[in-house]
């Protein structure tokens, strides 16, 4: 078992959950997302840039997914807080998750790297 499915696994059930959704979510917008462990988290990467990430809110005790070139976004339900570049949503586990908007939100982050707002990794370099 990979170290990034471990991860989903330790997590208590409705967190858990919500993560697995999340992750289904997030990789069913673009086949070249990939799922790895980053910094002890799962990342959402594309041509090799890490563009989200999915954690829980220390304060809210909520799940969110981080938005890692957030700064470019200006929807009222991203939340900055404290940080320069990054935004997140949070989620609410006694709703239904919002995959209409979640889906919206990773096409347009992905769509940075696509169009060259944000440099992907070169091919062949690591």
């Amino acid at each position: 078992m990979k170290e990034i499915d471990n991860f989903y696994l330790r997590q208590d059930e409705a967190t858990k959950e919500i993560f697995l959704a999340l992750k289904d979510i997030i990789l069913s917008v673009d086949e070249e997302i990939v799922n790895e462990l980053k910094y002890g988290m799962p990342f959402f990467c594309f041509r090799g840039r890490m563009f989200c990430y999915l954690w829980t809110h220390k304060k809210h005790l909520q799940p969110y997914i981080g938005i890692v070139e957030g700064k470019h976004f200006t929807q009222s339900y991203l939340e900055q807080e404290k940080r320069s570049r990054m935004k997140i949503m949070l989620l609410d586990p006694a709703k239904d998750l919002p995959v209409k908007r979640i889906k919206t939100i990773v096409r347009q982050a992905i769509n940075l790297y696509k169009t060259g707002v944000v440099a992907t990794k070169a091919k062949g370099r690591s």
